[in-house]
């Protein structure tokens, strides 16, 4: 009995003493642990306030702070630009936060960028931190209003920026007689030296021209070359008559630019210089255009060319209504009055054009017309061009 009793005695004690060892070392763990902290995580941690807006052409800062950095090898801004291109840029010690990475200006352009932050830690694993690649974090750009027209119009134009084209036209007066008698020069053979002839000339010429216009679609909308001749008759005013005379010709140059003053107002302005039959000449072109510049609208304009002291070779005013008649279509009448080439009276030309897109760059104009300088005469006119755009 008193051996049974002792058993449990000891049995009471061993099982108190085990308790206390436990309770000694849970104490001892948590001694191992400063006060106030929590065991450290396994993964770094990144906080970044998102940007939401940016500027065109403007520098985008990122910043970052991050936590338990001893974990971190690497950390990148990878952003996709506006073209779907996937760049990356590291972050760096610097600004409030700790860290910056710096996407580059030419990257920000409209409609937006989409970025991420990925970490790379010191045992080489790589993970997402703020976003991801398959859904990435929006900015918008906020267009300029210049740049969105200019992506709008250059949009509706296919992309294509320059035109090159060649063109060409004959024009006819019928034929024209003066009014006042001259004296015949000397060597003719239709008239004696000294006889009083009225001088009467079969009204013509042709015209070819090639061209280049690049379109900038901006403030400066278009600027162009072009190059060219011109030969025919004309009724030249003379102080004797002498056939040869009468032969008309032009070798040209020409430069012109056109800006934009509102969306649907144009002004247009032409420098020229050229070569003569009888000299060097000088002139100047201006017109205005009134609604869209690449659809319906009227054109109001001169050509003066003769400026000055140089030789003259005439004037021409004109006006144009340009008619949109379908998806490849533009109607065109135009009206004109001149005394080109180097004429003794004006004259009225009344002409219609059509514009025809072939598609793939290509276009082609057509058109013809009546002219004349006296009410009892006048003559056919017809042309056309070939423009590629690219």
């Amino acid at each position: 009995m008193v051996t049974r009793t002792f058993v449990k005695t000891l049995a009471t004690f061993a099982a108190v003493a085990l308790s206390f060892a436990a309770r000694d070392a849970e104490a001892q763990k948590a001694e191992d642990i400063p006060p106030g902290e929590t065991p450290k995580p396994t993964t770094p941690r990144v906080h970044h306030a998102p940007i939401a807006s940016a500027e065109p052409g403007t520098k985008l800062v990122l910043e970052a702070s991050f936590e338990h950095a001893e974990l971190i090898r690497n950390v990148l801004a990878v952003y996709q630009t506006s073209l779907g291109e996937m760049k990356a840029v590291p972050f760096q010690r610097g600004g409030e936060r700790g860290y910056i990475a710096v996407i580059p200006g030419e990257a920000l352009k409209a409609p937006g960028i989409g970025y991420t932050i990925e970490v790379e830690q010191t045992n080489g694993t790589r993970f997402s931190a703020f976003a991801s690649r398959q859904k990435l974090h929006p900015v918008s750009v906020i267009e300029d209003r210049t740049d969105a027209k200019e992506r709008a119009a250059l949009s509706r134009l296919g992309g294509r920026r320059s035109v090159v084209g060649v063109a060409g036209e004959y024009v006819g007066f019928g034929t024209t007689t003066g009014t006042i008698p001259i004296p015949c020069a000397a060597g003719q053979a239709t008239c004696q030296p000294g006889e009083e002839v009225v001088p009467s000339v079969d009204e013509q010429y042709y015209r070819v021209e090639a061209s280049y216009t690049y379109r900038p679609l901006r403030t400066v909308s278009e600027f162009g070359f072009r190059l060219g001749l011109v030969r025919g008759w004309s009724l030249v005013p003379l102080s004797e008559y002498n056939e040869e005379r009468y032969k008309v010709g032009l070798n040209f140059g020409a430069a012109r630019i056109r800006f934009r003053v509102l969306d649907l107002w144009h002004l247009e302005t032409e420098l020229q210089t050229s070569v003569t039959e009888i000299g060097f000449s000088v002139g100047l072109g201006a017109s205005t255009l009134i609604g869209d510049p690449y659809g319906s609208k009227l054109i109001l304009g001169f050509e003066s060319l003769g400026l000055g002291d140089s030789a003259p070779f005439g004037n021409r005013f004109y006006s144009r209504l340009d008619l949109v008649a379908g998806d490849r279509v533009l109607v065109s009448p135009i009206v004109e009055v001149t005394d080109m080439p180097n004429a003794e009276t004006y004259g009225v030309r009344l002409i219609g054009e059509v514009g025809i897109a072939l598609g793939r760059g290509f276009s082609v104009q057509l058109r013809g017309g009546y002219q004349a300088r006296r009410s009892t005469s006048g003559g056919p006119g017809f042309g056309g061009s070939v423009l590629y755009a690219f």
